[in-house]
This record gives C-alpha cells, structure tokens and sequence, in this order.
C-alpha cells in the first residue's frame, strides 16, 4: 500500500489507521512525503515500524512521489490510499487478498463513495464501478483509481505514472493496462471512502485541465476521444442520486455490527 502525502497532517493519521486496522496482515505500508512542513512528519514519527518504508523529500508533484513508493514496493500487490481517502472497513484488503489468489487476475477494483471533507461519514457521491467490458470502456468507463490493485509484475511490463499529465495520470494508466489486455476482477463491495476537494475538482480551471487531460488520455490510448469523454462526464450525474441509497445500506451494516 503507497501513501503520498504533502502538508496534511489534519487528515494523514485517519488514512494510515485504516490501513492499521485491516484484518488482512500482510501489508508493506510506504509513505512517501513530499517534505512536509506543517507537522505531518512528526505524525508519521509516530507509527514506527507500523511504517516499513517512510521517504520525506521534494518531489514533482502527485504522480512522481507515486512512481517513487511504486519503485520502492517489493510486494506482489500495488494499490494506492490517498492522504484523505479511507479503507472503507476492515476486510477491505481482505477482499483484494481474495481475488489475488486466482494467479491469472492481475488488477482488481471495487466500489468507492465521496464524502464531505470534513465529515468522512456523510456521503455527497456513490461510485458503483460494475463490471468491466472494453465496450464499456470505450463509453466512458473507468475503476475508481483509489480501489484499483494492481500486480506489481504489471507495472514493471507496462510502465508507471506518465508525469506529463499532471492531473489524469491515473486515468491514462488505467486505461494503457485495460488496453493491453490485464486480467482484472471486480469486487462489488464498498472499498473506499473519498473526501471530495481533491486536485481533479477543486477548481472549475481543474475542471477544465482535467477534462482536457482525459481526452489526451483517451486519444493516447487510442480508446475514443469526444463520445468517450461526454460519457465519461455523464456518468457520474447518477452517482449524486445513488448517495441516499449507499447512506442507508451503510446504517444497517453498522447497526449489525
């Protein structure tokens, strides 16, 4: 599991205590800080070898400090956790573990709420992925990047982050390995919980870069351009009218357990 973090001590230590906290043991938890200044380093002090590799240094923004802690894994298994984002419950790592023990799949993904930036347990956004098709694919589709694992095998055949995007790499990434044919499997189970605010949205000038991105992603990997850009916008209209229904089936888990 990679962490990449940068003057957000508020919210680090929630993040790596999902990580903590998964039933599923076998874990290689590497923190890659971008030299922060506003304490997160003396946090990160705090969880010791809890931590088995920790790199605080400059970097050239999100995707280069990715392609470190993807340089540093020595795992099987690479998946990423953002400094604000949480594993969604305990067993979420336990399912991933699942689906890796089938040799021939070589990524996995499942499904992803957004909630509010100051409150993890309210939900703005509900991510159902489904299965995945290369028809799909081509209309818009993609995994939530933050459940997405992948082998590390498949990083080292098809390369890493392509730091010329600055917000879409991850986007650009999924697709060169769903357009290269990787075997992946779907978890249909809630995997992560995402604040809202992040890089891609914060600014309507994001929101424009990032769709400007996508479509050289989408024209880079040779998938479509104008159709599967506007799908790919579409798609996530729906996704505000799903929160109600992912809030509900999210109290009755809790009240069982």
């Amino acid at each position: 599991m990679i962490t990449v973090v940068y003057n957000n001590r508020a919210t680090i230590a929630l993040a790596l205590d999902s990580v903590v906290a998964q039933r599923h043991r076998d874990i290689e938890l590497i923190v890659v800080d971008g030299n922060s200044t506003d304490g997160t380093i003396q946090v990160l002090s705090e969880y010791g070898s809890k931590i088995s590799v920790l790199v605080s240094e400059r970097d050239d923004g999100i995707y280069d400090a990715l392609n470190k802690g993807i340089s540093l894994a020595t795992g099987d298994v690479i998946g990423f956790l953002h400094s604000d984002d949480l594993l969604a419950d305990d067993d979420a790592l336990a399912r991933v573990a699942a689906q890796f023990a089938d040799d021939s799949i070589d990524a996995v993904y499942g499904d992803l709420v957004y909630v509010r930036k100051d409150d993890s347990s309210q939900i703005v956004r509900t991510w159902t992925a489904g299965s995945y098709t290369p028809t799909r694919l081509a209309r818009g589709w993609m995994p939530p990047h933050p459940t997405f694992y992948a082998r590390r095998s498949v990083y080292e055949r098809l390369g890493q982050f392509d730091t010329s995007f600055r917000i879409a790499a991850d986007y650009d990434c999924m697709l060169r390995f769903l357009k290269a044919g990787i075997r992946v499997a779907y978890i249909p189970h809630l995997q992560v919980r995402m604040r809202v605010g992040g890089a891609s949205n914060k600014s309507l000038a994001n929101i424009i870069k990032k769709s400007s991105e996508d479509f050289r992603a989408l024209r880079k990997n040779d998938v479509g351009a104008v159709v599967a850009l506007v799908c790919k916008n579409f798609r996530k209209i729906p996704q505000f009218f799903k929160r109600s229904e992912a809030a509900n089936s999210d109290v009755l888990r809790r009240a069982k357990n």
